[in-house]
């Protein structure tokens, strides 16, 4: 996965609470066996007027011109503003797998969901919790200033608002260093790719029986 250090991006607010996983990606999308191409989709039932299905062009679709994410403020942005148990419900991956392919590299929230917030670690996104009433305000200035940007620091463990004030967030000491690293679990245990060579080796050398197959 995609390694974090220093994020500066637009931001772009979701100013409900409670929003669950299948708003954030429906279950109609949760079919597909593939990792990837669920970006188009993220919050689809908010985006657009018509029902989709897997595998429609999106450019065929009738975007809803009151979502904000079809506004031209904020095209591009990057970094997502949300209000308190984002990501509840079902506990489908799809879900940070859509926020990441859509373009988000991070989330600032009062509070998460857990399995959401454990999974946004293993796929690479950064979920930062800050208190209600910095998140509160974040949302007013997101809305006073078009083009509005936050620069997200997680060596430093800050979130830098334009102005230069800091928001210092926590982050458990593994998840971090994962995320510095780019280190997802597959990753973290190709690390031992040598030792675990080695030992299918002895292993195989010590009980051949186990590299016959049965037909």
């Amino acid at each position: 996965m995609q390694a974090f250090q220093i994020h500066k991006g637009l931001v772009a607010p979701i100013d409900r609470e409670n929003v669950d996983t299948d708003a954030i990606i429906p279950k109609q999308y949760l079919k597909s066996i593939k990792r990837s191409g669920f970006g188009p989709n993220l919050f689809d039932e908010w985006r657009y007027l018509d029902v989709g299905e897997p595998g429609q062009d999106p450019a065929s679709r009738k975007p809803n011109p009151d979502f904000v994410l079809n506004q031209a403020r904020y095209k591009g942005a990057s970094v997502l503003l949300a209000r308190q148990n984002f990501g509840c419900g079902s506990s489908r991956e799809h879900a940070p797998w859509a926020i990441d392919q859509y373009g988000f590299r991070a989330l600032i929230a009062p509070s998460y969901a857990d399995i959401f917030f454990n999974n946004c670690f293993k796929n690479g996104l950064l979920p930062i919790v800050l208190p209600e009433h910095e998140v509160s305000k974040l949302f007013d200035e997101v809305y006073a200033f078009v083009g509005y940007e936050l620069t997200v620091d997680l060596p430093r463990q800050v979130v830098v608002k334009p102005d230069g004030t800091e928001l210092p967030f926590d982050v458990q000491p593994f998840r971090k260093y994962c995320l510095l690293n780019g280190f997802d679990d597959i990753a973290l245990t190709l690390r031992h790719a040598d030792d675990i060579r080695n030992f299918e080796a002895q292993r195989l050398a010590t009980k051949p029986w186990l590299g016959h197959r049965i037909v």
